[in-house]
């Protein structure tokens, strides 16, 4: 018994989440959430998309834990509209790209990225509109928004440009200590 305790513990078996990295998954759960409340004041100007990639970059797949528990919270706090239907997808497709390029670590190429992604947030925002009003109404609802989509692409561009090596850094040191 003492030995199956210890071998669902230890750091070699990666496929379990220890209690350490529950923990700090859960811390950066709480991170992520919020810094989107605390900036909700400011329209489309957030840190999500930033550690969003940055805990990509650092967990990788356990990544998706925080973000399906962040979009728990957010409809827990916001209600669960069809707003929140995008927070299930449009993270992940965040992650997805993330992935891709996972070996660069340049502040810039992830400040385009982000700023692209904050540019193209309103069209995949729109796909649940389209699947439920078809493709007029979700081309009006992207149309409408897209003033949104350019703050959104700006700030994203600015705030990743400037906090993406310092928060990247800790964030390794951290995942580091969890021996990843």
């Amino acid at each position: 018994m003492e030995t199956n305790l210890k071998l669902c513990t230890q750091s070699q078996n990666r496929e379990k989440l220890i209690i350490r990295e529950i923990a700090v998954l859960a811390v950066a759960t709480a991170l992520l959430f919020a810094s989107q409340v605390a900036l909700a004041f400011l329209p489309n100007i957030e840190m999500v998309s930033l550690l969003v990639i940055i805990y990509t970059l650092v967990f990788r797949r356990k990544t998706l834990y925080i973000i399906y528990a962040f979009a728990i919270l957010q409809g827990v706090m916001y209600g669960f509209g069809l707003w929140w239907v995008t927070y299930l997808y449009i993270w992940t497709i965040l992650h997805i790209i993330t992935n891709v390029f996972y070996k660069n670590e340049s502040p810039l190429f992830w400040a385009i990225v982000g700023g692209a992604y904050g540019l193209a947030f309103g069209a995949l925002s729109a796909i649940p509109t389209i699947v439920i009003g078809g493709i007029g109404a979700g081309v009006a609802w992207w149309i409408s928004g897209m003033m949104f989509d350019v703050v959104h692409g700006i700030g994203n561009f600015v705030v990743i440009l400037i906090l993406f090596k310092p928060l990247y850094l800790v964030m390794r040191g951290i995942a580091n200590e969890l021996t990843y």
